[in-house]
């Protein structure tokens, strides 16, 4: 009866301690944590993701891995006292917006040259905050 219960009180921790590790790593989308590094790692993700031509092999998953790391960094920044005001936040959440928004709704189409035109020069413009330190 001892042995019973004292194996089943290791396995139990045994099981939070794996829980907890693996909740430590890093995401599943690679962002690593580092505001300025994270940021410029999406835009090269999702620049990509939208210049890919309709009939390219890997266009699903990079549309899956974009939309995980639009996901990933707006729950990881939008809190963030440092990041969340910063310039180049709002302007990266307003191009992820649209983008997550488009793949919501017409999911593997093609995106517009317009909606294209503007991500491009929303990215542009939080990268150039991103050096700026705003």
């Amino acid at each position: 009866m001892f042995f019973k219960s004292a194996l089943s009180r290791i396995l139990a921790l045994v099981l939070v301690a794996v829980v907890a590790l693996t909740g430590c790593g890093n995401s599943s989308a690679g962002l690593s944590g580092n505001y300025s590094q994270d940021t410029l790692k999406v835009i090269e993700t999702l620049t990509t993701a939208i210049d890919l031509p309709n009939d390219a092999e890997n266009k699903q998953q990079i549309q899956s891995l974009a939309r995980e790391q639009i996901n990933d960094y707006i729950s990881r920044y939008r809190r963030e006292d440092k990041s969340g005001g910063l310039r180049s936040f709002t302007t990266m959440q307003t191009a992820l917006n649209s983008l997550a928004g488009y793949y919501t709704s017409y999911g593997s189409r093609p995106i517009p040259e317009k909606l294209k035109t503007r991500l491009k020069q929303e990215f542009k413009q939080a990268e150039i905050a991103i050096k700026r330190g705003i």
